[in-house]
């Protein structure tokens, strides 16, 4: 399944990039997080990175760890995640635009055992949706944060 949604936002790339690289304030900027715990914190960069998010999906608490695999400073940062029979890509993407920001994000999931193609084949086309409206709320959250922060 792969999914790209974007906003644009009316701040410059470099504060975007540093409120979606603030992991510890997380759950203060996108609604759905209600949990952040930091795992693994590299002496330098963001590869490596890893972290435990708790976030509220269909009503209850889910809980991933993922972990940075690949970033370009102010441009863009890919995490993996790997659960239910599943690997997990994501990318944040920031990009200047005429008047500020755009921000995309990437997410592709990849089934790896049986039961998760299966379930992949029978239930892709409504996992789609959800993971559009869920990816649009992070962004519309994250687009709202800066915008009404302007000291940032």
């Amino acid at each position: 399944m792969q999914v790209n949604v974007s906003v644009d936002i009316k701040a410059d790339k470099r504060t975007v990039w540093s409120v979606i690289t603030d992991f510890n304030n997380a759950k203060n900027v996108i609604s759905a997080i209600t949990d952040l715990q930091v795992l693994e914190q590299p002496k330098q960069g963001l590869i490596g990175f890893k972290w435990s998010e708790t976030r509220k999906m269909f009503g209850k608490d889910a809980t991933e760890t993922m972990w940075i695999t690949d970033v370009e400073e102010n441009h863009y940062y890919q995490t993996r995640a790997e659960s239910h029979g599943a690997i997990y890509i994501s990318r944040l993407i920031v990009e200047e635009i005429a008047d500020g920001t755009k921000l995309t994000m990437t997410f592709n999931g990849q089934a790896q055992t049986l039961f998760g193609k299966i379930m992949s084949c029978c239930m892709g086309f409504l996992m789609k949706g959800s993971m559009e409206k869920m990816i649009k709320q992070d962004l519309l959250d994250i687009k709202k944060y800066v915008e009404c922060h302007e000291d940032l």
